[in-house]
């Protein structure tokens, strides 16, 4: 069984990556010889839509289960909608993320883990319609 984890770099020493839209790499992993291949993720520095994006290049691999850290709304939706097992909460090494993975030791996600932009490095927090204005006029 071959399967696909977000991944900070390009082997199975590498660290999962939480971000599963806005990983570097993704790893597909043979389950069984441990051989693996790493495909760089090309929605990493899309303005919008990586979520969209990354599951389009991991479905793409005919890969059906995803170990990843945390999933955002869109690439969840997406994934499902593609047939797609996806476990999250997964850390660690890529290789000792596979081998609790063997072991059955995660459960399938049901939702999103995560709100949107989650990754982004501080995007989507601005100040918003009306914050700090408290809602006064000078007098």
């Amino acid at each position: 069984m071959k399967v696909v984890v977000s991944s900070t770099g390009t082997d199975l020493t590498s660290q999962v990556d939480p971000r599963f839209g806005r990983c570097p790499y993704f790893l597909i992993v043979d389950t069984d010889s441990m051989a693996y291949e790493a495909i760089p993720n090309s929605a990493l520095g899309a303005a919008h839509g990586a979520g969209i994006q990354a599951t389009q290049l991991v479905v793409s691999t005919g890969v059906k289960t995803v170990l990843t850290g945390q999933v955002g709304p869109n690439a969840f939706h997406a994934l499902s909608a593609s047939q797609m097992q996806v476990l999250t909460g997964v850390s660690g090494t890529v290789g000792e993320a596979v081998e609790r993975f063997k072991k059955g030791e995660f459960e399938a996600t049901r939702r999103p883990t995560v709100g949107g932009h989650f990754g982004t490095g501080g995007r989507g927090g601005g100040s918003g319609a009306g914050r700090g204005r408290g809602g006064r006029r000078p007098t």
